[in-house]
């Protein structure tokens, strides 16, 4: 990874995040501070993928920084779900579609709904990468379906049981399409990121 691209990464990322602060200094209202934290991590991964795959580089990363990312990654996800701001609905959803189709028509605050569709994505990908890039033998079209189904199953389960979040079968089906995204785009992200055993030299 070139100087030039790091430059670049930055440049871009920290010009799409000034533009966007503004929209996403209103999820304060409904999520935890540390949504921007998050929102500006993705932006900048985004951005830095995407100017390596352009710019036709890679970079090496040792497998246990990966793993170490993936569980840091996770354990802010899950503040996100369980630590919200205070006087929000619990409730509970069980009919396929019918808040992902409430989201699409305008019935809620835009922001609030392209968020919650775009995050309820997004924000899974990266599991779908990590099983994928795991070391060994791929894993089967049953694990790779049963893995992620049962993770999130227990998931939302512990929200609505904690009232820490909605039970919603859309947010398992949205969060479900984001790890078949990830595996979608494994062969883009081996292209990118080069992941080796062994630890860091000093």
């Amino acid at each position: 990874m070139s100087l030039k691209s790091v430059m670049l990464s930055l440049l871009l990322s920290q010009a799409m995040y000034l533009c966007g602060l503004p929209f996403f200094l209103q999820l304060l209202l409904y999520l935890n501070p540390l949504v921007i934290m998050v929102v500006w991590c993705c932006i900048l991964l985004f951005v830095s993928f995407a100017v390596l795959y352009f710019r036709g580089e890679t970079v090496r990363i040792p497998r246990s920084i990966w793993q170490s990312a993936l569980f840091s990654y996770s354990l802010s996800l899950l503040v996100l779900l369980f630590f919200r701001p205070e006087g929000q609905v619990y409730s509970y959803n069980l009919i396929p579609f019918s808040t992902i189709l409430s989201y699409l028509s305008n019935e809620m605050n835009w922001l609030v709904s392209f968020y919650n569709l775009s995050a309820n994505v997004g924000l899974f990908i990266p599991f779908g990468l990590y099983l994928l890039s795991r070391e060994g033998k791929e894993p089967s079209a049953k694990r790779k379906f049963l893995y992620p189904l049962l993770s999130i199953s227990v998931i939302e389960i512990c929200q609505f049981v904690f009232r820490r979040g909605s039970l919603d079968v859309d947010d398992l089906i949205l969060n479900m399409i984001g790890v078949y995204l990830g595996y979608i785009l494994h062969p883009l992200f081996k292209k990118v990121v080069v992941l080796r055993s062994g630890k860091v030299k000093a």
